[in-house]
């Protein structure tokens, strides 16, 4: 049997004969992998664990920052945030450089009916990121899906020869998680993961965070009857991707896997007849644009960081898209530099500015759960380089960057961080700078 085989493709849609594939891009705030098909106990996400179970569930994604703005600009350029130029937060005044292409406006060239509702993070202008339509009016999971439902119903059919890109972004689960309009779960349900204290103050705060979650479940499935009831199955992309870690103490704003590591499910359109699988491949919030092209044999650009997985994705080639990822994070609610470069077995991290251990943004500072941490340690002074084996402590909990024993592995990975950071044109400000521009954000 052929690896094609082995997976069930038998639809090559780069064929002129076969019409081009619909796209909609189902996004959340603040999830991680904190869904049950990711391995969370408690936690009701069954629309979201049908859409893994019937599609492809990616085991290792990562974004390309631990915040919203330069981990959704990767996502939708193809590019690293330095190379974007979406370095923070877009509510701080960052942008995109001029020149930038995002993935609708791609589309948008070769005839696609691009459309936006919901949330985005990317600019501050939402009509300047190459959307034929844009409905940004309410970002809450329920509003966001009655309108893109209702432009599913009146724009498309599936008799039209003109493809489509829908955008469907929900604020969930962004803190705060008012009981009111998301009934949280039973704390004694809650599985606390490994990197926050089990206590009473984080079982209730993780409660809440799981019936937000449950809230944007719920719309996912509504979204994907309307998809099913208007004939679309046989013909769409279904992608759904969480922004980056959770916004808890050690997850959102670090580098580490509980703040980069995200889930990204696709599922094919249903005459491709793709078998569900995994994939275990490591995969960069910069690749999702390149994927998304090579899939729908649109050409890619040549200004692209990252690399398309549409082959492996499709048939069981042995040699990965790529070997590492590399992660970033310069502007937050402060100045804080840190570049990191992970492998399946490693991962290695530079901090360039002194810092406590955990320098929490302001959401997370304000929670229950940050007020639960051992503060001793969290304000400790953040090492300069860090190193962590992956297959011994998944936690990354150790730190061996000044074992002798790590050290070859510890020089391999930072010539290979410092090469990538001078492919890419990775510049840090000085701290001065750096400092001076944090404070006009907060001063506005």
């Amino acid at each position: 049997m052929s690896t094609a085989q082995s997976l069930g493709v038998t639809t090559d849609t780069g064929n002129s004969a076969a019409p081009r594939e619909n796209v909609i891009l189902i996004h959340c705030h603040d999830v991680g992998r904190h869904l049950a098909c990711y391995g969370a106990t408690g936690v009701e996400s069954p629309h979201l664990d049908s859409l893994a179970a019937n599609g492809i569930r990616f085991t290792a994604a990562h974004a390309t920052a631990p915040l919203c703005s330069p981990a959704r600009g990767s996502i939708f350029t193809g590019r690293y945030p330095h190379s974007n130029g979406l370095i923070g937060l877009a509510h701080h005044g960052f942008e995109y450089r001029d020149g930038v292409r995002t993935l609708p406006g791609l589309l948008g060239d070769v005839g696609y009916r691009t459309a936006l509702f919901g949330m985005q993070h990317e600019s501050a202008d939402p009509g300047d990121l190459g959307f034929d339509t844009v409905d940004v009016a309410d970002t809450s999971c329920d509003p966001v899906v009655e309108r893109a439902g209702a432009w599913l119903a009146d724009h498309v059919h599936v008799s039209d020869e003109r493809p489509f890109f829908l955008t469907a972004g929900f604020f969930e689960a962004h803190r705060p998680y008012p009981s009111d309009q998301y009934p949280p779960a039973d704390p004694a349900t809650v599985t606390v993961p490994g990197f926050l204290p089990d206590s009473a103050d984080v079982r209730d705060d993780l409660a809440a965070l799981q019936g937000s979650i449950a809230r944007a479940d719920a719309a996912v499935g509504r979204l994907l009857d309307v998809v099913t009831d208007l004939g679309l199955d046989e013909s769409t992309w279904i992608i759904f991707f969480t922004d980056h870690g959770l916004a808890f103490p050690r997850a959102k704003s670090t580098l580490y896997e509980t703040g980069t590591g995200i889930a990204l499910i696709a599922r094919p359109p249903r005459r491709r007849n793709v078998l569900p699988h995994t994939y275990d491949d490591l995969f960069s919030g910069v690749d999702l644009t390149p994927t998304i092209l090579d899939l729908l044999s649109v050409p890619v650009p040549d200004r692209i960081d990252g690399v398309s997985h549409a082959e492996p994705l499709l048939t069981e080639v042995e040699t990965p898209a790529r070997t590492e990822v590399f992660t970033e994070k310069t502007y937050h609610d402060a100045f804080d530099p840190i570049r990191a470069v992970r492998t399946q077995e490693f991962s290695y991290i530079e901090n360039f500015t002194d810092r406590p251990t955990l320098l929490l943004p302001l959401d997370i500072a304000d929670s229950a759960s940050a007020r639960a941490v051992d503060h001793t340690a969290a304000d400790a002074p953040r090492p300069r380089y860090e190193l962590y084996d992956l297959l011994d402590d998944p936690g990354e909990r150790t730190n061996l960057a000044d074992d002798p024993t790590h050290a070859e592995t510890r020089r391999l990975l930072a010539a290979t961080l410092e090469d990538w950071r001078s492919r890419t044109g990775d510049l840090i400000p000085e701290e001065h700078e750096g400092n001076a521009v944090a404070e006009g954000f907060r001063a506005r």
